[in-house]
């Protein structure tokens, strides 16, 4: 009984913590400090957040690691401004998918444009056939999703895909690199797939992706990869009830 009581004291604690964070997180990306602003006394601010001096503490210290928040003993706690910001974070990417969706989907496709071709040359490259089974599973996965009524798992199924070919690449940070894009790139799917047809329209391309890379093709794979991402784009652009400034 007792270590089942202390185990819901550190959830409790740590459910706290969360939303604290994630409270604080989403006010700073939606601007209601300025940068360089001081965060209100600690007293106030825990009262108003409903919690102890304790939890939010660990908050602040969680949004300092992020590159959100400086602490200093004679100036206090101040905002930092965006150029701080870990921008790979999860939850940074999630704020910033609640608070600045357009920005966001903006940011992601200059950052495919930028990185994903030059992965799948390096896929193309280097792969080995464990690699290829591993994009031709995702494929498949996209093929069936793409098969069902409503189409469930489809993005779930893009993003292995994408994550996959930054493994293939076998650069350790790319591969890190696209599993610490995911948010960002789940964002990016689930709109640019509301388009009408989008779905069908992208199976082909990452078909050809998965072939240039079997057959150690570099150029043909990034033509590929581009040409999905400039696809993506377009999509995103057409997809019901999103700004037309959006990409």
């Amino acid at each position: 009984m007792a270590s089942r009581g202390w185990a819901e004291i550190v959830v409790h604690f740590l459910t706290m913590h969360q939303r604290v964070v994630d409270e604080l997180g989403r006010r700073i990306v939606g601007g209601a400090w300025e940068p360089g602003d001081p965060l209100p006394v600690e007293d106030a601010l825990a009262a108003e957040a409903g919690v102890s001096r304790g939890v939010l503490r660990e908050a602040v210290k969680a949004l300092v690691a992020k590159g959100m928040l400086r602490v200093r003993p004679r100036t206090g706690t101040r905002v930092l401004p965006p150029e701080h910001w870990n921008h790979l974070d999860r939850d940074v990417l999630r704020w910033k998918q609640s608070e600045d969706a357009t920005a966001l989907l903006h940011d992601t496709g200059e950052l495919r444009r930028i990185v994903e071709p030059e992965a799948a040359r390096l896929a193309a490259d280097r792969a080995g056939p464990d690699d290829v089974r591993v994009l031709y599973d995702a494929l498949a996965a996209m093929e069936a999703a793409a098969a069902e009524p409503g189409r469930g798992g489809y993005v779930e199924a893009d993003i292995a895909f994408h994550r996959a070919l930054f493994d293939a690449s076998g650069n350790r940070l790319l591969g890190s690199l696209g599993r610490a894009v995911d948010i960002a790139l789940e964002h990016s799917f689930l709109v640019s797939t509301r388009t009408p047809g989008a779905v069908e329209a992208s199976l082909p391309g990452h078909r050809a992706v998965v072939r240039a890379v079997e057959a150690r093709d570099p150029e043909a794979a990034a033509t590929a990869v581009l040409a999905i991402i400039k696809a993506a784009e377009q999509e995103i652009a057409q997809s019901p009830g999103l700004p037309n400034d959006a990409v």
